[in-house]
């Protein structure tokens, strides 16, 4: 008995000394120094003003980031320093305060070839210019002198002589209602379809687009052969026809695809 109770109590000793190494005395946490909040956001107030300003400074005040430079692409009749002297870009200017929108209206006015520019900031010195110019789908008569017209119907440029593979557009309205229905502008827009809906080897080979009104126009090519297109409706149809015509009768002087369901060819 005696040794039971010892065992008991040598247990109970036991059981209390592990429940006595569970709540002993916690690890202290260091303690970490804390600006009071008020005074931490001033701090970081102070920090972001700082950084601010001088990121504003880099960017307008320092010599770091000016235009030095312009690059020109995409120039093809222009020149660049033609281009370049246009634009009128501030050399000297933080790279960040120059007006592209301002330098894309200057090109546009003073250069009517140019049909889209892109500006572009190139950090750290550089203005870039990418210029796409109008491409001349026909030619028409401007005293001595031709203006060029392009895909869109508009005149952008007037020259000395007629450009070789580019046809020449001669409009006589007066003796038809067209002037006064349509105006030269839409006869103009006439003429430019036809061309875009003619086959390549035809367009090539076509040097005067003559129109007299809006459902009369007519294709002088080389060889002295001439195309009756009539409007400008259905203008895919009449151009297939018209290469299948050409091929079944090369040596034919007139084509007829005004009625593309119904063409005629004659002469020899």
């Amino acid at each position: 008995m005696a040794g039971q109770a010892t065992a008991q109590r040598g247990g109970g000793q036991t059981k209390k000394s592990a429940k006595s190494g569970r709540s002993g005395p916690r690890p202290q946490r260091s303690r970490r120094f804390r600006l009071p909040r008020p005074r931490a956001r001033i701090v970081l107030v102070i920090a972001a003003l700082l950084l601010g300003a001088g990121a504003i400074w880099v960017l307008y005040g320092s010599t770091w980031l000016r235009v030095e430079h312009v690059k020109t692409t995409g120039t093809e009749v222009l020149t660049p320093g033609e281009v370049e002297e246009a634009a009128a870009v501030p050399i000297g200017s933080p790279l960040i305060s120059v007006d592209t929108g301002a330098i894309e209206a200057r090109l546009r006015q003073k250069l009517p070839r140019i049909d889209s520019v892109a500006v572009v900031r190139s950090w750290p010195h550089r203005i870039g210019l990418e210029v796409t110019e109008r491409k001349p789908v026909l030619v028409m008569k401007n005293g001595a002198k031709f203006d060029e017209v392009d895909a869109k119907g508009v005149r952008f440029a007037t020259i000395q002589q007629p450009l070789n593979g580019v046809a020449l557009l001669e409009l006589t309205p007066s003796r038809s209602p067209s002037q006064r229905r349509f105006g030269t502008d839409r006869l103009v827009l006439e003429a430019v379809h036809i061309m875009g809906e003619l086959p390549p080897a035809v367009a090539k080979e076509t040097r005067s687009v003559k129109i007299s009104s809006y459902d009369s126009v007519t294709l002088e090519l080389t060889g002295d052969r001439s195309v009756l297109w009539g409007s400008d409706e259905e203008g895919e149809l009449k151009g297939r026809t018209l290469s299948a015509l050409m091929k079944a009768r090369p040596k034919s002087a007139r084509f007829d695809v005004s009625a593309p369901t119904a063409p005629a060819v004659s002469g020899s």
